[in-house]
């Protein structure tokens, strides 16, 4: 990653360390979001000479040397209106505008919209999803102001971070970019072009170390040598330490581990890249996180999207007519291919599942990640049929499709449904000719979406789809209000079906 200038707020020492654990707010992100008001080590000496002084309060401390951060949406009331309406205003209230705030925030060149809630800045793959919303709201000039700043962040960084914050620069998310340039180029296929260079920047992030792989060295980073030489993909975190927004609760799931404590940070914050933080599916016991093994798993969507990714790539590759990258990318789209139905291709269940290259066995967890071999075209119609009966049988519920078939506590587990993880169920089904289940997914979706904003006045992050009387919860967090990919995906299924 290039050398930058950012803002780390680690860098406030003890003062840092004593505010992430010592409760002082509800939400751990609160204080690394934070905006200093006079220079770091003028704060970190006034907390020195201050913080054993009689009477010394933490909190009044903070508030006095740091601006914190405002919803904007808290004064926004949907009282009265009808969804369509609520939506299409919404998103003027989650638009940021180009501002330098200072502080943990990476500044972009282009208004973008944020999640909402406590999500304040801009989500990697989030923001698929809130486009497909926009281009329903006819909002193209947010969706190319979007993309451009993920062109951006790639030519700055060398990849599209979690998010622009800066103590995401460990990270990325599920890689999505290559699908939102497709967005894009629905209306010109020539506009891929002109982001080819980033599209291969990102390609070379997710697949840096490649060459140094051998029969002695299976894994590096993002990348896996399986043993019939193959090489897929995993998610990782160049950072070992606790995550700066969830410092309290890692180092609380660490002294729980019998693992090493880099370690267990690392797999806590490779599940972060999967943006599935946090799920049993990531568990070696599949109900603890302090089990958590997420870098030993090679996960089925995450190379799926490698594979449009490179699909994409070869596009480009055949409009500006290189022959010797042509027939590199073909060569390698057919072997991961190969390899996602040979590692990941459970045959007795029916179903795509994670691969434990570690043990040499597939995982026993059965998840909606399942379904983006469908959204791919990467299944045969024998597989669909296969999975199609599995997601019917196991993941349907009242209000639509359970992220897992565990219920743990874990916001990414029964009996959560996630706006993503319908698209991504839905379209695939639709592309083999499973439009009734797809239809049947959908309309249970929308309609619990419509109740709960009937109910609240709002869209969620995440829904009960088990129980409709019921909010969604788990995880490390309340649930959100908002909020973008929700927004998204309802406004393009009820334009479809509605």
């Amino acid at each position: 990653m290039p050398e930058n200038n950012y803002f780390s707020i680690e860098s406030l020492g003890p003062l840092f360390h004593d505010v992430q654990t010592g409760g002082i707010f509800p939400d751990s992100k609160l204080f690394v979001d934070c905006i200093p008001l006079t220079e770091i080590e003028e704060i970190s000496r006034d907390y020195e000479n201050a913080k054993e002084s009689p009477g010394f309060h933490l909190k009044i401390f903070v508030e006095k040397h740091f601006k914190l951060p405002v919803d904007p949406s808290t004064e926004y009331k949907s009282t009265g209106k009808l969804i369509s309406q609520h939506l299409e205003q919404l998103w003027e209230i989650l638009k940021r505008d180009p501002s330098a705030q200072g502080g943990t925030l990476i500044d972009l060149p282009y208004p973008y919209i944020v999640p909402g809630g406590r999500f304040r800045e801009i989500y990697y793959w989030d923001s698929y999803f809130t486009m497909l919303g926009l281009q329903v709201s006819a909002r193209q000039d947010i969706i190319q102001n979007m993309v451009d700043n993920f062109a951006f962040l790639i030519d700055e960084l060398g990849f599209i971070p979690n998010g622009n914050r800066t103590y995401y620069l460990g990270r990325s998310q599920p890689p999505f970019f290559s699908l939102m340039v497709k967005l894009l180029a629905e209306a010109d296929v020539n506009r891929i072009l002109k982001y080819k260079s980033q599209l291969q920047k990102e390609y070379d992030f997710w697949m840096d170390g490649t060459e140094n792989l051998n029969e002695n060295s299976t894994a590096y980073r993002r990348i896996v040598r399986l043993p019939d030489g193959s090489i897929l993909n995993r998610y990782w975190d160049d950072t070992d330490t606790p995550r700066p927004e969830s410092y309290f609760e890692d180092i609380h799931v660490a002294n729980k581990s019998r693992q090493d404590l880099k370690l267990t940070f690392r797999n806590i914050r490779a599940a972060a890249e999967s943006g599935w933080d946090f799920s049993s599916r990531w568990f070696a016991d599949g109900e603890n996180m302090e089990t958590i093994q997420t870098t030993n798993l090679v996960p089925v969507d995450l190379n799926c999207l490698l594979l449009h990714l490179e699909e994409v790539l070869f596009n480009c590759f055949s409009l500006s007519r290189e022959t010797e990258k042509i027939i590199e990318f073909e060569k390698r789209i057919s072997q991961r291919k190969a390899a996602i139905q040979a590692y990941c291709w459970n045959n007795e269940m029916g179903f795509y599942v994670d691969y434990n290259f570690s043990i040499s066995r597939q995982s026993p967890a059965m998840t909606l990640a399942g379904a983006f071999p469908l959204f791919f075209n990467v299944a045969s119609e024998e597989q669909a049929i296969k999975l199609a009966k599995f997601m019917e049988d196991k993941f349907l519920a009242d209000g639509g499709l359970v992220t897992t078939l565990k219920t743990t506590g874990q916001q990414w587990d029964s009996p959560n449904g996630w706006a993503p993880l319908q698209w991504i169920a839905i379209k695939g089904l639709e592309n083999y000719g499973h439009s009734k289940l797809a239809e049947k997914i959908t309309l249970r979706w929308i309609n619990l979406n419509e109740k709960v904003f009937a109910r609240t006045g709002k869209m969620m992050e995440k829904y009960n789809v088990v129980d409709l009387n019921l909010d969604a919860g788990g995880g490390e967090y309340d649930s959100q209000d908002g909020f973008g990919w929700t927004n998204g995906v309802y406004l393009k299924l009820a334009n479809q079906y509605k």
